[in-house]
């Protein structure tokens, strides 16, 4: 498991890249350099990730089958920081959660905003697995410029 970590640094203020980052439609955005079908299902209220709920982050894989993380809300300061605990995957209806499939998914993901002069920082923290670095050092910075342009063009 190694620690990653990816910046950006984007022109609008910390309240609406928080929510465009979260946001149920917009994360959609942002997400689908990951995934085309990218969403996320739980968080108690849509849109609200309160802290302690259950969120699966899913899409569908190319062979049409539902895939995708089991991920708890531990910590959600609005505007400021959100982390995220994956617990395993989703693997079609089943939630693995334990075994060692599981542990290869389990770790965190914690966002840190932080605005300055109306441009918010956002820092991501990831834990992944050894097989994933490679994806994610490709990919992660994709994802934020997307973000990026969803909350500019706002």
């Amino acid at each position: 498991m190694e620690r990653m970590q990816f910046t950006t640094s984007i022109d609008a203020p910390v309240a609406t890249v928080y929510d465009k980052m979260i946001g149920k439609e917009t994360f959609k955005q942002w997400t689908s350099v990951f995934n085309p079908s990218s969403d996320y299902e739980g968080g108690n209220m849509e849109g609200n990730w309160e802290k302690g709920s259950k969120v699966l982050f899913v899409g569908t894989n190319k062979e049409g089958k539902r895939e995708g993380m089991v991920g708890y809300i531990r910590e959600n300061a609005p505007n400021q920081f959100v982390s995220i605990e994956y617990m395993g995957i989703l693997d079609g209806e089943h939630e693995i959660t334990e075994g060692p499939i599981a542990e290869d998914w389990q770790g965190f993901e914690n966002y840190t905003f932080e605005e300055q002069n109306g441009s918010t920082t956002v820092t991501v923290d990831l834990d992944v697995n050894d097989q994933m670095v490679e994806y994610f050092r490709n990919t992660y910075p994709k994802a934020l410029e997307k973000l990026k342009e969803i909350c500019e063009r706002s």
